[in-house]
């Protein structure tokens, strides 16, 4: 039986070899001069003799072994015999082609993903054992972030910003001391914090003993002594320059003026600030 138009190449059946009617009832099925085994009779779409024929009754399949009901004669065409519903194969994509368009939502799971991340339903991009990386771009990790090595060394284990209030302190004491600027930042990585203080006074007070600046943002190390980098104004230093001299296991540094006799530094009291004395500090020291 002729097609109408040109047959497709592809599509979803096959054309099976055409076959011979003879004085036979079962023949076998070809593909390009090979055995072809349907899935079963009702795959196959047969044409006798410009009927089409019902899988079942009018013919079974097994194997690749094709019987009609009857014995045929010479004088029967068999016209086509179509399997349908044979699969496309698509193989495999090309690299780069799979477009993010084209993957479900929640379709790769953690357990698809290189040592099992983890995805969260929490709102967090990916939950580790040691950490977190949060839909606000955090990575939070109870033991630290390894940088460069896994040994504690290479341990970033505290990352912060924020601001802290310097103070004086004169004879040991706050009192009658009035700020007109009192202003401190800080960062702190690790073990280390950068620091900076700015304090402007418009009252000192009427102590006149030994200054310290008070309120450090965190408490300096046990292991050795530091000290900042130092600008003052309005500050009657006879002795020398104004220096800050930070304390060991503490949050307070102590004021001094540096001397070039060759005699001991001696500490800024408060007979030598004025009421208006201006001070600047910049500091990077270790904490404990």
């Amino acid at each position: 039986m002729p097609f109408i138009g040109t047959q497709p190449d592809v599509g979803g059946y096959s054309v099976l070899d055409a076959l011979t009617a003879s004085a036979t009832a079962s023949y076998t099925l070809q593909k390009d001069s090979a055995n072809f085994s349907p899935s079963s009779a009702n795959q196959l779409l047969v044409s006798l003799n410009g009927v089409i024929q019902k899988p079942g009754s009018s013919f079974t399949v097994s194997g690749s072994t094709l019987t009609f009901s009857s014995a045929l004669t010479s004088s029967d065409s068999i016209d086509f015999i179509l399997a349908m519903g044979e699969p496309l194969l698509v193989g495999t994509p090309s690299d780069g082609t799979v477009s993010t368009a084209k993957i479900a939502t929640d379709a790769v799971t953690g357990a698809k993903l290189a040592n099992d991340i983890g995805i969260s339903t929490t709102g967090n991009i990916a939950t580790t054992s040691s950490g977190t990386l949060t839909s606000a771009g955090l990575i939070t990790a109870s033991s630290g972030v390894a940088v460069g090595g896994t040994g504690s060394a290479n341990t970033l284990d505290d990352y912060e910003e924020g601001t802290w209030t310097p103070q004086l302190k004169i004879s040991g004491a706050t009192t009658g001391i009035v700020y007109g600027t009192q202003a401190g930042h800080y960062t702190k990585i690790g073990n280390r914090v950068i620091a900076s203080a700015e304090i402007l006074l418009s009252n000192k007070g009427s102590n006149t003993g030994n200054v310290s600046m008070i309120g450090l943002p965190f408490t300096t190390s046990n292991d050795n002594y530091q000290n900042a980098s130092t600008y003052n104004d309005r500050v009657s230093s006879p002795n020398g320059d104004v220096q800050v001299f930070l304390l060991t296991n503490s949050t307070t540094a102590s004021i001094y003026q540096s001397r070039t006799d060759g005699t001991n530094n001696g500490n800024l009291t408060g007979s030598e600030m004025n009421n208006d004395s201006y001070l600047v500090m910049f500091m990077t020291y270790k904490t404990g």
